[in-house]
């Protein structure tokens, strides 16, 4: 059988550690939950009978624990936006909520970073919110963590703090859709495979960084994530 030659380099697995191994989680797609806690909605004046919505980040999107990222470019309003990030580790298709914790094989603290002005912009003309979501180093995300090694997690605090300010404090059940519904939703939409990765929402306290802040993201049992804001991109 003759061998392929590629024309350009294939680009590397982008992947994330997994506590207490050496193994890692290969990352395939990043889908997102945007407006699923309700005083999110309130402080951004959504409307809260609205039910939250989707979105993707490319996989390349995401940066390690530790790591610097550049000030986002063709922005003046870069916000953080700390998340629970859960893991996919089986596939499927229509997966009932009942079974959905059955395909998780952990979980992560992670952050979604937002060019908010330019998402504001194309929010006010109902256009997609690619260039303010999915740009590069956009997804910050932390160690995963094996769902059978933390258990229960439906309470757990969250939180973000940025120069050691609290910023953002809140609890996971505080989602509008909890994680089974949500898993749930999304593979009406797409068959979702192993190293799926999906950011659930973030409480209230959105706000921006400037180069020099360092952020900490945490939840109860999944660790923390630090990340500071480097010079503009």
């Amino acid at each position: 059988m003759p061998t392929h030659e590629f024309v350009v380099v294939p680009p590397t697995t982008v992947s994330l550690p997994v506590s207490g191994t050496n193994a890692r989680f290969p990352v395939r797609r990043i889908f997102c939950v945007g407006r699923n806690y309700l005083d999110h909605i309130l402080e951004l004046g959504n409307d809260a009978k609205e039910p939250p919505i989707f979105f993707t980040k490319p996989a390349d999107a995401i940066v390690q624990d530790g790591a610097t990222i550049a000030y986002a470019s063709v922005t003046e309003n870069f916000h953080y936006e700390v998340e629970l990030a859960v893991a996919i580790g089986s596939s499927g298709h229509n997966i009932a909520e009942a079974d959905a914790l059955n395909h998780i094989y952990g979980y992560a603290v992670a952050l979604d970073m937002t060019r908010r002005d330019l998402q504001r912009a194309l929010s006010s003309k109902g256009s997609p919110w690619d260039v303010a979501k999915g740009f590069d180093e956009s997804c910050p995300c932390g160690t995963i963590y094996p769902a059978t090694s933390v258990g229960k997690i439906d309470d757990a605090g969250i939180k973000l703090t940025v120069n050691g300010e609290v910023k953002q404090q809140s609890t996971l059940d505080h989602m509008i859709w909890n994680v089974p519904q949500i898993i749930a939703e999304l593979s009406r939409l797409f068959v979702l495979q192993p190293g799926d990765l999906v950011l659930t929402g973030t409480p209230a306290g959105v706000g921006p960084v400037v180069p020099g802040d360092v952020m900490v993201g945490s939840i109860d049992k999944l660790g923390s994530l630090t990340i500071t804001v480097g010079k503009r991109g």
